[in-house]
């Protein structure tokens, strides 16, 4: 049994470093206009400088194609395989047939992994892809993982890569069209308005066509509906199985969330599979899972991992976050006995911060006894995030200097 690969979102440049600084293996991205992520701010020439520096660490990167195409979209794909070619990435994610032939053709050799978009959801359906040339399948996340073990098992020599965290879906491996109804924004163009989480008014009847008189009630009390509103796929109570079935790759969703969700979701993960690998026997998932209900999220589910899920899976009647703790920011520089921070929430004199360092589990606690404006070097009471490149300097013992390193993340209690 081998160690799985740890796969991160990397939603920018920063986050792609922040993700291979605590402890990925490989990142995802994808450039705007032919990927999933229509609000993705990630140009070109960032793309390259992490690919770059990914390569530089001896670590990989992946470049998502994941699209289906129209024909605007077939016509941009020569400038786009030509910019493939020039910042060389270690795989391609793609779910368009034609475009997994396009770039095939274009570009032998390049490894070719197929997107959970394109719902591989069978043992058949992944001999399928590899006939054509694919390197990796991704699973849908609506494989239980007794069928994704049967699937590992007749498809011995091909890569799996599984989704362990992140955000769920109310339809079928996203493919949701009620964004694109109530808000002109297409899901499957990367530009969902998210109707699963909002909150539902009124009250709705429902009967369907062959059962007259079988009457499905949808109705608000006074702590609203949230009839669509999935909680958070979280696999960490299970992952001692997951490991031991021999998936190549442990992905994570989330190209859009913050550094600090980088951050956490990488060193958790990080540590939970290398501390599974050293003493197996003594795996317990309860300091993870500690420290993953620190990230913003709606509750957590196992999603598919039992089979179809029932209403535990849901959370009716709230799509906030349940998490106490807050990204406070990260650290631009460390000397002199001083942190510069930008900040990413309100700090106040007063207050105690945690430091999440790169290099240890056990998070640096922060008193907040002196905060300086950065832009004037003033003593502050408090400060707020609301101008871009906001930061502040706190001083700090000198013991931290090597552990508290530029883009260590910052969390806070609220």
């Amino acid at each position: 049994m081998k160690k799985p690969e740890l796969l991160l979102p990397a939603g920018s440049l920063s986050k792609l470093k922040t993700a291979l600084l605590y402890g990925a293996d490989a990142v995802y991205a994808g450039a705007p206009e032919m990927s999933l992520r229509a609000a993705s701010k990630f140009p070109l020439e960032d793309i390259k400088a992490g690919a770059d520096f990914a390569h530089e660490l001896g670590k990989k990167i992946y470049l998502t194609l994941n699209l289906f195409t129209n024909n605007n979209d077939a016509a941009k794909l020569p400038e786009f395989v030509k910019v493939l070619k020039e910042i060389n990435p270690d795989g391609v994610i793609i779910s368009d047939p034609g475009v997994f032939e396009y770039v095939k053709k274009e570009i032998p050799g390049m490894p070719l992994h197929v997107s959970t978009q394109a719902n591989v959801c069978s043992w058949l359906t992944v001999k399928f892809w590899q006939e054509l040339g694919a390197s990796l399948c991704v699973l849908g996340r609506e494989v239980s993982f007794a069928e994704s073990v049967e699937i590992r098992k007749k498809c011995s020599d091909i890569k799996l890569e599984i989704f362990v965290h992140g955000a769920m879906c109310v339809s079928y491996s996203g493919r949701c069209l009620m964004s694109a109804f109530m808000a002109s924004r297409s899901a499957n163009r990367g530009a969902c308005a998210h109707s699963c989480r909002w909150k539902y008014k009124g009250k709705l009847i429902l009967e369907e066509e062959l059962r007259p008189g079988e009457y499905l009630e949808m109705y608000e009390d006074d702590k609203g509906t949230y009839i669509l509103n999935s909680k958070d796929l979280c696999l960490m109570p299970k992952l001692d199985k997951v490991l031991e079935a021999g998936f190549d790759s442990f992905k994570i969703e989330g190209r859009n969330k913050t550094e600090y969700y980088v951050a956490q979701t990488a060193r958790v993960y990080r540590k939970a599979i290398d501390d599974y690998f050293t003493a197996p026997e003594k795996w317990q998932p309860d300091i993870y899972m500690k420290e993953l209900e620190t990230l913003q999220n709606r509750g957590y589910t196992l999603g598919f991992f039992d089979g179809v899920p029932d209403e535990r899976a849901q959370d009716y009647q709230d799509a906030s976050s349940r998490s106490e703790w807050r990204n406070g920011g990260k650290v631009l520089e460390n000397k002199d006995g001083f942190l510069k921070i930008e900040v990413k929430h309100k700090l106040k004199k007063g207050m105690e911060i945690e430091a999440l360092p790169p290099s240890q589990f056990e998070p640096i606690k922060i008193a907040l006894d002196k905060i300086y404006d950065c832009r004037n070097n003033n003593l502050v009471e408090e400060i707020n995030p609301g101008i871009a490149g906001q930061c502040v300097r706190i001083q700090i013992d000198n013991k931290y200097k090597e552990l508290i390193v530029p883009n260590t993340v910052i969390r806070l209690k609220v």
